[in-house]
């Protein structure tokens, strides 16, 4: 079973290295960032009238017509901005190179830990380049050398923006749904097989979003979305999420509608989790990206009620498994760092829940498999992971590969053998076996990756915040490097929606540390490293603690000389965009490159747009009350760029088909940086690379990562004042 919470998510590209010639930063050269300079003449872009009333304060938004990306107007802008910026990174000699070595290391074998379902074992693999993982399998009596392509997204699309979503069997592996996004949206299509045979049933469903697909038996499943939006539906609102239940041989349009449906109360995210047992369906239903109400029905009776277990949303509370009526729950009700207990379905109510796995001082994440519970802790952003019996007691300690992170373990009750990742910046990601009952771990997938873990080094550091709140920073290097205050250095954060940055070895990064670069991330408040209270001390009026928490980390990298304000790169994606936008707006001079990805930069307006509204429990909204209102357009990107200020270069990054944060928010931003630039001294160039077929992140193909990174790196490194790379 799994959990639903649908949440505005940065994204990580995990890959590791293969052999190649390694360029790198000529060290013996003299950086002088001021001596790299090419000409740009930006696109003209119209300002129109719009003013907008906010409890009595008119605020104009002359860029208002860019929110409308079906118009033909936004559409030449959107190619005439691609022109410059591709003019421009044409005239950096060594992207080439960045783009070779990103290729050449990309190319390795890349496997996912292997399930069952029915006869056969699944797993997903990447032969190298491929731009989507193919999903193979063999029978279970087998062995993986028998395996044959199950499905093999590749095939859906001739560039490979075309991506498999969520795969769901039913328990006894006969039938398997499975969803596509096309261009990188959120919209998802719905495709049922027979299993076996890999016929397709009946036609597919249209018009899904933010979904799980929660088999019942062999007859249907419950899935969730919204209703079709009048206008664009890549930009357009909606914030009434709905739980379906579709019945197998029955056209969508006669779906039942499960839960959702009333106008009064709003849910903008509902999820549906049926146990193993197709005894029970647990409703969750929330207004924002954090909190949720829960409800439960008795799938055994036809017509039953619906139960409530929660009926407020103060807290995250989800099924994680049921043993005849008595239901296991994760919950941080009462318990900031998240606690297991166990409830009876004749008595649901909070107040009768029992705790199972108390509440510790770090954060918990549980997942199930082989009969057992098991327990991962975040201490410092990294893992620790226990094995606990249903009756919550300690089975054992499991011993980890080193410091980093490893991901849940979870299977079938009845599977003796589960599997886990673990990675961290130096190490790439490997599988690990893990034997239930007498707790032997042994590598099932070690990735053959010509990377030497041992040259390179991941330091922690914990510095004080402006308001002396000690955060933590992972800082990643090649060993030796001279602490000299010249080092190419990407800083990275998110800092929101509760979620965490924790150690992963990416492809991307690997790459720029075997440049001499630097590569920090900093575990900002927002994020969900220390639990509840992490989370809630940067949202809304205290949204300014993360944007300190960057800054801090920022002057620490200089002030111990890893690197200066020369040297430094800020990068952050979706509200980590917003918080690269916000800091190089407010300090400036702290940096030389700005690199904001699919970022949320209309603070005013951020809340009008497809599942923006959501977000409310992070940021506030604009029409909340002037308070509000006041202290989200003091910071908002889109509405604090000045004239007569010296920028960093900054190079914005987003895609045409992003239906999380749209692109409208990039755009502007591009908009108002380029006005005020022509009208000030900023030395740096203002660009925005627009992803055509592109959306958030996430199913992203690695022909266009790896075209984006070689165009950041070279963007990156050109205007710290890079003139060769060295063999």
């Amino acid at each position: 079973m799994k959990k639903f919470i649908p949440l505005l998510l940065t994204t990580t590209l995990l890959s590791g290295l293969s052999a190649c010639s390694q360029p790198s930063v000529d060290a013996t050269a003299e950086h002088k960032p001021s001596e790299n300079k090419i000409t740009l003449t930006y696109p003209e872009t119209k300002q129109g009238n719009t003013v907008d009333n906010y409890f009595g304060t008119d605020v104009a938004d002359p860029y208002r017509w860019l929110e409308d990306d079906l118009s033909e107007e936004t559409e030449t802008w959107v190619k005439a901005q691609n022109n410059v910026t591709q003019e421009y990174l044409e005239q950096i000699d060594y992207r080439d190179t960045l783009k070779l070595r990103l290729t050449a290391l990309w190319n390795y074998e890349k496997v996912g830990s292997p399930f069952k379902e029915g006869d056969y074992t699944y797993f997903y693999k990447n032969d190298g380049l491929q731009n989507q993982y193919v999903v193979y399998r063999y029978f279970s009596s087998q062995t993986q050398a028998d395996s044959q392509v199950f499905l093999d997204p590749n095939q859906f699309s001739e560039d490979g923006s075309t991506s498999l979503g969520q795969l769901s069997f039913t328990n006894d592996g006969s039938k398997v749904a499975y969803t596509i996004s096309e261009g990188g949206s959120d919209w998802r299509k719905v495709i049922i097989l027979d299993a076996v045979t890999k016929k397709v049933l009946e036609p597919q469903l249209v018009d899904v979003k933010f979904s799980d697909i929660a088999w019942y038996k062999n007859e249907g499943f419950y899935y969730s979305s919204y209703d079709k939006p009048k206008g664009s539906e890549l930009s357009a609102k909606t914030d009434q999420h709905k739980l379906y239940y579709h019945k197998l041989g029955t056209p969508q349009k006669d779906d039942q509608v499960i839960f959702g449906a009333t106008p009064e109360q709003k849910r903008r995210y509902v999820g549906g989790t049926v146990t193993d047992d197709n005894r029970y369906l647990l409703i969750s239903g929330s207004v924002s990206t954090s909190g949720n109400d829960l409800y439960l029905k008795d799938l055994t009776k036809p017509n039953s009620p619906l139960i409530t277990i929660l009926d407020h949303t103060k807290s995250d509370t989800y099924l994680i498994d049921n043993q005849d009526s008595k239901l296991f729950l994760v919950t941080n009700l009462d318990a900031d760092n998240k606690k297991i207990v166990t409830l009876d379905v004749a008595k649901p109510t909070s107040e009768h829940w029992v705790d199972l796995i108390p509440e510790t001082e770090h954060v918990l994440s549980i997942s199930t498999g082989g009969g057992f519970l098991f327990a991962r802790y975040m201490v410092d952003a990294a893992t620790k992971m226990f094995q606990y019996d249903y009756q919550g007691n300690k089975v054992r300690e499991i011993s980890l590969p080193g410091v980093g992170t490893a991901s849940s373990m979870s299977g079938k009750k009845d599977d003796s053998t589960l599997y886990y990742s673990f990675t961290n910046y130096t190490t790439p990601k490997s599988i690990y076996a893990f034997e239930v009952k007498q707790g032997q771990t042994s590598v099932y997938h070690q990735a053959k990756v010509a990377f030497d873990s041992s040259l390179y080094v991941s330091e922690q550091v914990f510095y004080n915040s402006k308001d002396g709140t000690k955060v933590p920073m992972i800082i990643s290097y090649k060993k030796g490097l001279e602490l000299n205050g010249k080092n190419p250095t990407i800083l990275y954060g998110y800092g929101g929606f509760n979620i965490s940055l924790k150690p992963s070895f990416g492809i991307t990064s690997a790459v720029w540390m075997e440049q001499g670069g630097i590569y920090a991330v900093a575990n900002l408040r927002g994020g969900g490293e220390y639990g509840r209270q992490w989370h809630n001390a940067g949202t809304q009026l205290k949204k300014q603690n993360v944007f300190d928490d960057f800054i801090a980390a920022a002057e620490y990298l200089s002030d111990k000389n890893y690197t200066s304000s020369e040297y430094l790169a800020i990068k952050g994606g979706s509200n980590g965009g917003l918080l690269v936008a916000a800091v190089m707006l407010q300090r400036p001079e702290l940096m030389a490159v700005a690199l904001p990805a699919v970022g949320v930069l209309d603070m005013l307006r951020y809340h009008t747009f497809t599942s923006g509204a959501g977000w409310a429990y992070d940021y506030g909204t604009s029409e909340q009350n002037k308070e509000m209102f006041e202290y989200l357009r003091a910071y908002s990107p889109v509405h604090n760029v000045k004239t007569n200020v010296q920028y960093p270069a900054t190079m914005i990054t987003t895609g045409d088909h992003d239906d999380r944060v749209v692109p409208a928010h990039s755009f502007k931003f591009a908009a108002e940086l380029q006005a005020k630039q022509s009208q000030g001294h900023s030395a740096g160039p203002m660009l925005i690379r627009i992803e055509t077929n592109g959306g958030h992140g996430a199913g992203t193909p690695a022909s266009k990562t790896i075209n984006q990174y070689a165009d950041v790196f070279g963007f990156t490194l050109y205007n710290m004042g890079v003139k060769t790379l060295t063999q």
